[in-house]
């Protein structure tokens, strides 16, 4: 009888899936070794306006300073769903940059993010205030009329 030889995949690439949020937006991005395609929600970053366009961009131009050939060996495909349109940048920026991060493993590439702007890496956690009973907001309170 002859043994049965398991098959093994002949170059696994390194993938990873980080997220960020923002408000009530979700990105998930999954980052790995390509030829440097960046999609979200399946559209390139070019497709977006001028201002999400920057803000999609910094992340990048920050690691290619560091990591200069390297970014064009690593594809990244962001879902990003809920909230609105610019929560759902902010939370694409902070999931494309935590991916650059963990996927390089690069000490000085955290630095210049957190040195440049630390929500690049760190969420925004603030979130809408709850509703008070008796009252019509948060934080407005009854009017009194007998004045």
């Amino acid at each position: 009888m002859q043994k049965k030889e398991k098959k093994q995949p002949k170059d696994k690439k390194k993938t990873l899936v980080l997220s960020g949020k923002r408000k009530r937006s979700v990105a998930r991005a999954i980052i790995k070794e390509g030829t440097g395609i960046i999609l979200i929600n399946s559209k390139p970053i070019d497709v977006f306006n001028t201002f999400h366009k920057l803000a999609l961009k910094e992340p990048f131009l920050i690691a290619e300073e560091i990591l200069k050939e390297k970014l064009k060996e690593i594809d990244i495909y962001v879902s990003v769903s809920g909230g609105g349109a610019e929560s759902q940048i902010e939370a694409s920026r902070l999931a494309i940059a935590r991916a650059l991060v963990e996927f390089t493993k690069s000490s000085e590439l955290k630095n210049a993010y957190l040195k440049y702007d630390r929500a690049l890496l760190v969420a925004d956690t603030r979130r809408k205030e709850m509703r008070k009973p008796g009252d019509s907001k948060a934080r407005a309170k009854r009017q009194k009329s007998y004045r």
